[in-house]
């Protein structure tokens, strides 16, 4: 009995797995980065009306996102050290360091899956490929069994080998969309983290306000 087939069903099955995958970052993902930019821009926009620390314990209270996490590293230092100290070019350099890191592992928080979507989109072409080259083998096989090209003995192979050609190209083209997408929403991010924190240290040289 022929076995062919079979691998072309699970190269069916491993590309629809793939799909699966790539749509749960994707709604993930978009989840993520609609909370983030939501939560951020209510931050921002707080830091303008007001423009000072003395109402970052009120503020961090009711939000839970990137900006805010560079904020609490900033209530961090002054509760060790003091606003004063931070006229001192050793301190705001230790804030500043603090604040690169955060934002580093903010950033690599936010670009997490992306690699998982890029192996995904940059793969699933040649894996259905593979599954179209194995139908195509499975029907000259069948050809060569029964002595006759006709419909009936090229149609199931020939027809699986197309399926896995569109499937392969129906998972990879989501999974380069989201990848693309996400990529930029990170360095946008990744950008406004840089910026923010920049004020943060600017307000926390020159806020009046002590940690109890």
């Amino acid at each position: 009995m022929n076995n062919m087939p079979d691998i072309v069903d699970l190269v069916l099955y491993f590309l629809a797995g793939l799909s699966v995958i790539t749509w749960a970052i994707l709604i993930v993902k978009t989840y993520v980065f609609s909370q983030q930019k939501s939560m951020n821009k209510k931050l921002t926009n707080y830091y303008k009306d007001r423009g000072e620390l003395s109402y970052l314990p009120e503020m961090l209270q009711k939000s839970k996102c990137s900006l805010t996490i560079l904020s609490n590293q900033v209530m961090h230092s002054l509760s060790l050290g003091g606003d004063a100290l931070l006229e001192e070019n050793k301190t705001s350099d230790m804030l500043k360091q603090s604040l690169q890191e955060v934002r580093h592992q903010q950033q690599v928080y936010l670009e997490k899956g992306l690699a998982v979507l890029a192996s995904i989109g940059s793969t699933a072409p040649f894996i259905g490929l593979f599954g179209t080259v194995w139908g195509i083998m499975n029907a000259l096989k069948g050809i060569s069994e029964a002595g006759s090209a006709g419909l009936d003995v090229v149609a199931g192979p020939i027809g699986e080998a197309l399926i896995a050609t569109a499937m392969g190209i129906a998972t990879a083209i989501p999974a380069v969309l989201a990848y693309n997408y996400f990529l930029r929403e990170s360095r946008l991010a990744a950008a406004e983290m840089d910026h923010f924190s920049d004020r943060l240290q600017l307000l926390a040289k020159y806020s009046n306000y002590k940690v109890d």
